[in-house]
């Protein structure tokens, strides 16, 4: 299942298409304003690599992704490792109930009860590979 969510990116002003699935997937799951979310990467992402700060050109490193999850309370779960194969595809009967932030190749999206929300449906009917979610660890 799938709904259409942009995490309150146009509430907040934003236009057009970009890059910043990892704004949106934490806005959506942890239920923060976009603009908080997109305010605080910010300014991770300027003390990382300060050309590159804006969390809407696909800017935002995995690294400054953790440490920011981690920050909320929210713990990564991998699915795969090296050399294993995939094990779990972006499907409702494959993941966790709850919010979760999943990660995919090249793309970050919220799933909220086996339901993807995002601003289009990157799950390739079930195909798409999940390399791990994180999951609020204060609300298990």
């Amino acid at each position: 299942m799938f709904i259409v969510n942009d995490g309150g990116r146009e509430a907040a002003g934003y236009r057009g298409k970009v890059g910043d699935c990892t704004v949106r997937a934490i806005a959506i799951a942890t239920g923060k304003p976009y603009q908080d979310v997109y305010n605080d990467l910010f300014v991770e992402n300027k003390i990382r690599n300060p050309r590159k700060s804006s969390p809407r050109d696909g800017g935002t490193s995995m690294k400054t992704t953790h440490k920011y999850l981690k920050s909320l309370g929210w713990s990564w779960i991998p699915t795969m490792q090296i050399g294993s194969g995939c094990k779990v595809h972006l499907k409702q009967d494959e993941l966790p109930s709850g919010n979760i932030i999943v990660r995919l190749s090249g793309h970050l999206c919220a799933v909220i009860d086996g339901v993807i929300n995002d601003t289009y449906d990157p799950s390739r009917d079930g195909t798409r590979c999940v390399y791990g979610y994180w999951s609020n660890t204060n609300n298990a």
